[in-house]
């Protein structure tokens, strides 16, 4: 159930609202302002003109100072508390650590299921919507082979090779939806059951896409920069050169991220886009684990995952209340010390002594002057 929003939360949702998603409006104006509250107060029109703002944004600006717009977007918010289990922004201590060094992350997530599922290490599996026969089983077999290892498969929700990517890592409860549309649709439709089994057995579904925006061909490729985002490399199952899953490699590369590519018959079609992808260089596996290799996660993290590829949650150590907010700002491929210190606002000492806590505690490792989650926590 959805806590209630703060007022930080219905300001950076009230913003995103009436730039239309834009994220380019969004940073605009959270650039200028000290605070939301004073952007979306109805005398700034005039700067919000003078800042170069689309001129739907400024209708709509003017539209939500009335009463028919106040109660639009009331309606709005009605929608998002009943629909969504949590709603993260940016300054959030559960907001995805992995998507903060892109300036194009999204301002806000909503979201079913778990929200911590966020945080852990996770791979995306993308691929064509008609694949073969072969490329939907090799996508179910390298997400289950993943998801049992303990990695969270992050993938779109569509036909074809998501499909079977969410399929598989289901069976470990390992999985996340990344959603083209608000969350009160499904694209497509019949993924139905699919996304409520994700959002009730340890996954979640999320979007940064306000309730009634409508599955438009242009929101599916703007996802695709948080499913990499998310992961910590993208694996292209199977795909022709058309393939919108390359959008999602593209976006990956750009964002410094590993990208894998799963060869094919050399005359198939199907294969076509991945054999691009390794002409650009992207990395031929084809099995699971030369990804991990690949990736080159700690060895230490890898042998404790292959001990316990289903822990039990009574297992998962408590993190004590005056560690939260730092092992939430660790992540899966590691952070220096200078980096922690700017990002919590600690002196190195204090930092270091939490730090060296968590490490007693098996919730954090230092590797190569780098400081990384090693356990989820609770």
């Amino acid at each position: 159930m959805l806590n209630p929003l703060s007022q930080a939360q219905i300001e950076a949702i009230t913003l995103w609202h009436l730039v239309q998603h834009s994220l380019a409006g969004f940073r605009k104006i959270q650039a200028h302002y000290p605070s939301l509250a004073d952007a979306l107060q109805a005398g700034q029109l005039p700067v919000w003109q003078a800042l170069g703002l689309h001129k739907s944004h400024l209708q709509r600006f003017q539209e939500f100072h009335t009463a028919q717009g106040r109660q639009q977007f009331q309606r709005c918010l009605q929608q998002i508390q009943q629909q969504s289990d949590f709603v993260l922004t940016c300054a959030d201590a559960d907001y995805p650590q992995q998507l903060l060094p892109y300036c194009d992350r999204p301002p806000v997530i909503f979201g079913q299921g778990d929200a911590q599922a966020l945080l852990q290490p996770q791979i995306a599996i993308v691929g064509s919507r008609k694949p073969s026969p072969h490329g939907c089983q090799t996508a179910y077999d390298f997400a289950f082979y993943l998801s049992e290892q303990g990695f969270y498969i992050c993938s779109g929700l569509a036909q074809g090779i998501d499909q079977a990517a969410h399929q598989a890592a289901l069976k470990h409860r390992r999985t996340i939806a990344v959603m083209g549309t608000g969350l009160d649709q499904t694209y497509p439709p019949q993924h139905q059951g699919l996304r409520r089994d994700i959002q009730e057995r340890g996954g979640a579904v999320i979007s940064e896409f306000l309730p009634q925006t409508r599955p438009l061909p242009q929101h599916f490729p703007r996802r695709n920069r948080i499913v990499s985002g998310l992961s910590l490399g993208v694996i292209v199952a199977e795909a022709g050169l058309k393939s919108g899953s390359l959008i999602t490699a593209k976006t990956a590369a750009e964002q410094g991220k590993a990208v894998f590519a799963i060869p094919g018959h050399i005359y198939g079609e199907f294969h076509q886009g991945c054999h691009q992808l390794i002409r650009e260089g992207a990395i031929l596996i084809d099995h699971p684990q030369q990804a991990l290799e690949d990736l080159a996660l700690p060895a230490q993290w890898q042998a404790a995952q292959l001990q316990a590829a289903e822990p039990a949650a009574a297992d998962e150590p408590d993190v004590p209340e005056h560690l939260h907010e730092l092992h939430q700002q660790l992540d899966w491929t590691g952070q220096t010390l200078d980096q922690l210190a700017q990002r919590t606002q600690q002196d190195a000492p204090a930092l270091t002594a939490q730090l060296m806590e968590l490490e007693l505690l098996g919730l954090a490792l230092q590797q190569a002057g780098c400081y990384l989650r090693c356990r989820a926590g609770k």
